[in-house]
């Protein structure tokens, strides 16, 4: 395979001249851009040679719903996005585009679309899959569309799935690309090539064909060579039994193809070749500027969390190594929340983990492995339940009139509760709320799609008070199941004694305390908390560009080492009678669990054969 030419106009600053702006020997200053794609909004991010945010720009992107269950998205629009956000951060900053020197992306784990013949957008709107003008090409992670396709594939029982958590989820790639097959006509389905958002866009952005390990591997069932006998990565009795065959000729060509025959997988912020000259004219930049192998969004908060500089006790740290050695990350559980959030742990061996996606081998870094556990909803579950209350425009109203948010003004209240009742702690006014929040499914531990919530302890109260207190349950739940998830993975093999959050929940005080308490572990919060993500894709950027003439790089943990910031740490509470309480009410969480499950089984087995 031809190498990656070297870059011209690459300058790799020494490491002093890159920590010291000032240096007299070197005055020039250089940037890394990072590009973070979530569900609703595009960002780019500028940092210096020492990972300080320099600019920040955000654009929302287009989304469309054709059907329930259904949501599209578009490369076209996200890339007009990214480019605007490119080109305000610079210009608002006064950042000279001749000092940017490394790119890195992440986007959700969506589904992108091209035509292998043109390189042009294939829509993925069924029935007649024809373009609307808006090149609707990708299929959203949330998308749940291929119910069929996930139960077929997930019958084969294959042990690919061993990787997986033990199943595919719908959220996965591959039973879209299934579901497309089922719903396309042949003639354009045979011209579809495959790509994962963030590996789409570094072949925006370079025109290569590379794609990420953690890509293929998080989502599209690859398995990486050496693994469990793997051969090529991609398993062809897998693809033959799900009725993908077809994407087996070529040697895989239009999902990746074969590692080093005509294909290149990459690890997180690897150099997947330079900025092309249509995308350095499209995102006012030189062309030329190294292009980092992207990651999932998660993972790029993984990235942008777990290298910061905390204090933290001895139980909490191996003494054998150094504060700042890899090996203290093993430790450490990067909670990427938003939306919904995304729990990862890396570790030096596999660990399999039932409900729990991976282990994953070679994601981030070579060699290392990495688990992926989720809660469906978190952010937009407390939303959820505020909107739905009889209380909420009233107290919407309020908080406006403070000039603070819902989320801020339901804190105060649950306080003035807490003085006005004398209750001992916040927790102690929700004692007698049980509250079970699966309304969107359980990803983790449970793995199953038809879990939903459950309250018990409902009363006619109607009243602003009677809101905070179905808030604080429903904070109260969300830390309940992180202990459950921290608990099955720790017993699978896992060592996990601290909690890194990312994402505006860490701005929530009761929450991260709750969090901390209810974990019994410190829960640290870096310092861009609404940055966290794209701040770890721009080391991405800076990792691409320490490539030397063979395309090497700087190990990536050095990178998150010089670059991270200091954080905040939120530690367990030392009311051993509020820990007693939570801990009873965590039993009678798992009884909530165990019961949904128990009550639909035995109703399912009475109504059998009725309809």
């Amino acid at each position: 395979m031809a190498q990656i030419p070297f870059r011209q106009n690459y300058r790799k600053p020494s490491r002093q001249a890159s920590m010291d702006p000032h240096n007299d020997l070197n005055p020039h200053v250089d940037h890394y851009i990072g590009i973070d794609v979530g569900t609703g909004s595009a960002r780019a991010c500028v940092i210096d040679a020492s990972g300080d945010i320099k600019a920040l720009a955000t654009e929302n992107i287009g989304l469309w719903q054709p059907e329930t269950g259904y949501y599209e998205q578009s490369t076209t629009d996200i890339w007009r996005c990214i480019c605007m956000c490119v080109h305000r951060a610079l210009s608002q900053h006064n950042i000279d585009p001749t000092t940017v020197r490394g790119i890195g992306f992440d986007a959700t784990c969506s589904l992108a679309v091209f035509a292998h013949d043109t390189d042009k957008p294939v829509p993925v709107t069924g029935p007649n899959f024809t373009n609307d003008g808006n090149d609707r090409n990708v299929i959203l992670w949330l998308d749940h569309r291929p119910v069929e396709e996930t139960a077929k594939i997930n019958a084969t029982g294959h042990n690919l799935l061993r990787y997986v958590g033990g199943k595919m989820s719908i959220e996965m790639e591959i039973p879209k690309v299934l579901w497309l097959k089922n719903h396309m006509p042949p003639e354009l389905f045979d011209r579809c090539k495959f790509y994962d958002l963030a590996d789409a866009l570094t072949h925006l952005a370079t025109g290569n064909e590379t794609r990420s390990f953690c890509s293929t591997v998080c989502k599209q069932g690859y398995v990486p060579v050496g693994v469990d006998g793997s051969v090529k990565g991609w398993q062809d009795d897998f693809y033959e039994a799900i009725g993908l065959g077809d994407l087996t000729k070529d040697d895989y060509k239009r999902i990746g193809g074969v590692d080093g025959v005509n294909g290149k997988y990459l690890s997180a912020g690897e150099l997947v070749g330079v900025l092309s000259e249509k995308a350095a004219s499209q995102l006012g930049l030189p062309a030329g500027i190294a292009v980092g192998s992207g990651v999932i969004d998660a993972y790029a908060g993984w990235v942008g969390t777990v290298g910061a500089k905390v204090n933290l006790d001895s139980d909490q740290l191996d003494s054998q190594v150094p504060k700042n050695d890899m090996s203290q990350a093993f430790s450490r559980l990067a909670a990427v929340a938003g939306t919904s959030t995304c729990h990862l742990a890396m570790s030096k061996q596999p660990v399999f983990v039932d409900g729990v996606w991976g282990p994953y081998r070679d994601v981030l870094l070579p060699d290392f492995w990495m688990a992926e556990g989720g809660q469906s909803a978190t952010g937009e579950l407390l939303k959820h339940v505020l909107e739905t209350h009889p209380a909420y425009n009233e107290t919407v109203s309020l908080a406006e009139s403070f000039s603070t948010s819902v989320y801020d003004y339901l804190n105060s209240h649950l306080e003035e509760l807490k003085e006005k009742t004398n209750a001992p702690t916040i927790s102690y006014l929700g004692r007698h709320f049980f509250f079970y929040g699966d309304l969107w499914g359980n990803r983790s531990p449970i793995a199953d799609p038809n879990m939903t919530g459950s309250v018990i302890g409902l009363s006619s109260d109607r009243s602003m008070d009677g809101l905070a207190i179905y808030y604080y349950a429903t904070m109260e739940f969300i830390a309940m199941q992180t202990r459950q998830i921290v608990e099955k993975m720790n017993d699978s093999g896992h060592g996990i004694t601290s909690i890194f959050m990312s994402g505006s929940q860490c701005q929530n005080k009761i929450l991260m305390e709750l969090m901390a308490t209810t974990c019994d572990m410190p829960v640290l919060i870096p310092r861009y908390v609404h940055a966290a993500v794209v701040h770890g894709a721009a080391m991405l950027g800076a990792k691409a560009a320490s490539a030397d003439t063979d395309g090497k790089t700087e190990d990536l943990w050095s990178i998150m080492d010089r670059m991270s910031k200091p954080g905040k740490v939120t530690r367990p509470g030392k009311n051993a009678n509020e820990k007693k309480l939570l801990d009873a009410k965590y039993k009678v969480f798992l009884e909530q669990v165990k019961t949904q499950q128990e009550y639909r089984m035995s109703v399912d087995e009475a109504v059998k054969g009725w309809a």
